[in-house]
């Protein structure tokens, strides 16, 4: 009988215990069974039955892993490795098997020397979203990985082998810089048509989603917008005079389905106001239930600015129209009081004419809004232009101007002009300069931080009592002085004539 006979007795328990040797690779899918049938004899590992329990053991465990694992096993690391590796691994699957892994994978060779050299001296490597080169098909391909590597121990406690735990993310990678991109794009076509924010309300969970741009419009804080506050801390920064039809808008929105449009004011926490134009939608589950009530926001302040610099110039149109016959009425009859010829009354009225024409471009700019196309002058420049229309040519001064060349920005300018030129008028239709023995003391200087402007008039009609009514002229001026340059003034109605007393920051007249 020979040694080779399969009936052998000696051959049949050498085959028997090779096949023991190897059970530890039942139930271990398509790469147990290779992994069986495998010629380990021609790799540093040797035969099946030769190999160390504590790699049998760990072999065992992760060949039945629906993780992506393989195993480096000796200093060469062969590569040993279950199915959802020879998934990942595509077309390098099954010549992968019993290699080293330097010659399976030689485009990421350094890389896999490193992990060797590390796990096999005891320590782990772990790396997230990495990005390698690999050749799984035969052409470049970029992908992205978790990988995770620990050493595996044998008998003596010594780091034998390498066990390597690889996710591909390449897909998530990709998808997330797709949508980083969309964002960036959809950003830059909202930078494009203006400030424009959006905004997703969760109704069920009341949680209203907002993007960087809302925010900003409503001076909150990004990362909480993003993660969703509740309703009711996003109305509480709404002007509370709009509040209510805001909140009645949305109701009546979700209600009936139809699309939401509202223009309000927002409190932003620097205490400006914003006007904001929403346009939303309330979208509903299947179950017919309000679900999100999506949309846009858009800041429209300066296209609310302009609309009202529109209403204030055409009323401040009319009343200058009104103003302006007043005005020719009084300088025809100063003309007419001191000239001696027909000639002479002409020209002086033609002078005065023109002097109020100059005068009045320091007033437009203000009502038009182009302050900025402005040079910057003095107290003196503005005080006589405004007022020299209304000089008489009788010898007696009949207006008396004096102070220091204060610097004067071109939007304060404008505004300390609206609110001469509206004294000057009122003083020429009903207060000193109506009557040919009154005159007017315009006088100014700094005090502290201030600039202090004092306005007396005299020798004209006695002042009975304070006007009952303020007109829009006088609501001008106030609003030039107050609202636009942080001023205050106090008028003093005495019976001998009007005192005007004005106060202006420095700081606030250089612009």
């Amino acid at each position: 009988m020979s040694n080779s006979d399969p009936s052998n007795p000696s051959v049949v328990a050498a085959a028997e215990s090779v096949q023991n040797a190897a059970d530890f690779l039942s139930g271990g899918g398509e790469l147990g069974k290779l992994i069986r049938a495998f010629d380990w004899s021609k790799t540093s590992l040797g035969p099946i039955s030769q190999w160390p329990q504590s790699m049998k053991t760990a072999l065992r465990n992760w060949l039945r892993s629906p993780v992506p694992i393989v195993f480096l096993w000796g200093p060469d690391g062969i590569m040993i490795y279950n199915d959802a590796y020879s998934a990942f691994a595509e077309g390098r699957h099954p010549h992968l098997l019993g290699s080293k892994v330097r010659e399976g994978w030689p485009e990421v060779a350094d890389f896999n020397d490193n992990v060797l050299k590390v796990c096999l001296s005891g320590g782990t490597l772990s790396y997230r979203d990495f990005e390698l080169t690999l050749y799984r098909k035969g052409l470049p391909e970029r992908v992205w990985l978790n990988l995770d590597y620990s050493p595996v121990l044998d008998e003596s406690g010594r780091p034998a082998g390498v066990l390597a735990v690889v996710m591909e993310t390449t897909g998530r990678v990709l998808a997330e810089r797709a949508l980083a991109k969309a964002e960036e794009h959809l950003n830059i076509a909202l930078r494009t048509a203006g400030t424009v924010g959006t905004f997703d309300w969760d109704i069920q969970n009341d949680t209203l989603h907002t993007d960087a741009h809302y925010a900003a419009m409503f001076s909150t804080d990004p990362v909480t917008g993003k993660k969703g506050v509740p309703m009711t801390k996003h109305l509480a920064g709404i002007h509370p005079d709009d509040r209510e039809g805001v909140v009645e808008a949305i109701g009546h929105a979700i209600a009936t389905g139809e699309k939401c449009t509202r223009e309000y004011r927002v409190l932003r926490k620097d205490g400006a106001i914003r006007w904001i134009k929403a346009c939303g939608e309330c979208k509903r589950d299947k179950d017919g239930r309000p679900g999100h009530f999506i949309g846009v926001v858009m800041d429209i302040t300066e296209h609310k600015e302009a609309e009202e610099r529109q209403r204030l110039l055409l009323r401040e149109t009319s009343h200058r129209i009104k103003n302006l016959f007043a005005i020719f009425h009084g300088m025809i009859r100063m003309s007419a009081r001191s000239a001696r010829t027909p000639q002479e009354m002409a020209a002086s009225l033609v002078g005065r004419l023109e002097t109020l024409m100059r005068a009045k471009d320091l007033v437009r700019p203000g009502i038009m809004g182009t302050e900025k196309e402005q040079e910057r002058t003095t107290m003196d420049a503005v005080v006589r232009t405004i007022l020299k229309p209304y000089e008489d040519d009788s010898a007696r001064e009949r207006i008396v101007a004096s102070g220091p060349p204060v610097p004067v920005g071109g939007k304060a300018a404008t505004s300390l002009a609206l609110a001469l030129h509206e004294s000057a008028t009122n003083a020429a239709k009903y207060g000193a300069l109506s009557e040919a023995g009154g005159s007017v003391r315009v006088e100014w200087g700094i005090l502290d931080s201030d600039l202090y402007l004092e306005w007396e008039e005299s020798g004209g009609p006695p002042i009975i009592a304070p006007p009952q009514k303020q007109g829009f002229g006088s609501v001008l001026a106030q609003r030039s002085i107050t609202d636009q340059l942080g001023g205050k003034l106090a008028y003093d109605w005495r019976p001998t004539g009007l005192l005007l007393q004005v106060t202006i920051p420095l700081d606030r007249l250089g612009i």
